[in-house]
């Protein structure tokens, strides 16, 4: 029987562990209409399976060398998927590795849930919870990541602009931005210029690049550049038009994020408000909560409190994400 306030504690860790991750508002919330838009108009010019294609070659000579347990591991369902997310995130961590890790992180906080409660549910709790640590910290760093890209793509495309404008050719623009830039634009630029100074197709290497930023700006340029190459036209005009709309978008967002501040203050006092007060309910009347502690009733009424806790940041989370 738990006759101690550890059920409490492993609580407010679950409670402050959703804040942390879930009232993080990004600087880019995406519009999905715009996204499948743009979707729509790469397909429109001539998207080929040229890239798909080149990525499950890609794909099996990775598994080729990778040990057959290694390879049984990286042949799990889902596993492609997580190893895109790592490089997007920009870890060179192989996938099978994040997935053995999060066995481990289930496995010892199980352990210490079941010594510590001996309750099943709240056991099971933080082992799904140790098991997507792992997880959710790739998707945080690739959020970061995207933003910070987000934020440089604006310059990168300047420097296009003017390497066209100078008479260089787009492979040689993309060679200056990978050289000026620090990473990610950097990094992600030097991929496309190394792909096709290598006998690559620029078409490929575009979508190649789209396809490890998801972004609608990334989008939008190589829409253009798609677009240029089959009907024609003043490229580093369309990239000064396009330079202007990202940073007005950004700046945009900025003052959304700006006016959203108050309600993300509010959804933070509004989650630890039951937190709050049960801390000082604690100190000031000790002998009031021991209640919910020891008897099977008290229990149940924590974690039914904890679970509409996990529903109120999930609804407070969904009303302050604003897309635009």
């Amino acid at each position: 029987m738990l006759d101690s306030p550890w059920l409490f504690l492993g609580l407010v860790f679950l409670a402050v562990f959703l804040l942390t991750q879930g009232m993080t508002v990004p600087v880019f919330g995406e519009s999905s209409k715009m996204r499948k838009r743009l979707l729509a108009r790469l397909s429109s010019v001539g998207t080929t399976n040229a890239r798909a294609d080149f990525g499950s070659l890609l794909r099996e000579k990775y598994l080729r060398q990778l040990s057959p347990v290694e390879r049984g591991l990286e042949t799990l369902p889902g596993m492609a998927r997580l190893a895109q997310a790592l490089e997007q995130s920009g870890s060179d961590t192989p996938a099978y590795r994040i997935f053995l890790l999060s066995i481990v992180f289930a496995v010892l906080a199980a352990l210490i849930g079941w010594v510590i409660t001996r309750l099943p549910l709240f056991t099971i709790g933080l082992c799904l919870a140790g098991f997507s640590l792992p997880y959710l910290k790739i998707v945080r760093d690739r959020a970061r990541r995207l933003a910070k890209f987000e934020e440089q793509f604006p310059e990168a495309l300047d420097v296009i602009k003017r390497a066209l404008k100078a008479g260089h050719p787009f492979t040689q623009a993309l060679k200056l931005v990978s050289e000026d830039m620090e990473d990610p634009v950097g990094r992600e630029f030097d991929l496309v210029f190394s792909e096709t100074n290598y006998g690559g197709d620029v078409r490929a290497a575009l979508l190649g690049l789209l396809e490890r930023v998801p972004s609608v700006s990334v989008m939008a340029m190589v829409t253009a550049v798609l677009v240029q190459k089959e009907t024609g036209g003043n490229l580093a005009e369309t990239f000064e038009r396009i330079t202007a709309v990202i940073r007005g978008r950004f700046k945009l967002h900025r003052r959304v994020r700006t006016l959203s501040a108050e309600g993300r203050l509010s959804a933070w006092i509004l989650s630890f408000v039951p937190i709050v007060l049960f801390v000082v309910v604690s100190f000031t009347t000790p002998d009031y909560l021991p209640e919910l502690f020891k008897t099977q009733l008290g229990k149940n009424l924590l974690i039914a409190a904890t679970c509409l806790g996990v529903i109120g940041i999930l609804w407070i989370r969904r009303i302050i994400r604003i897309q635009v």
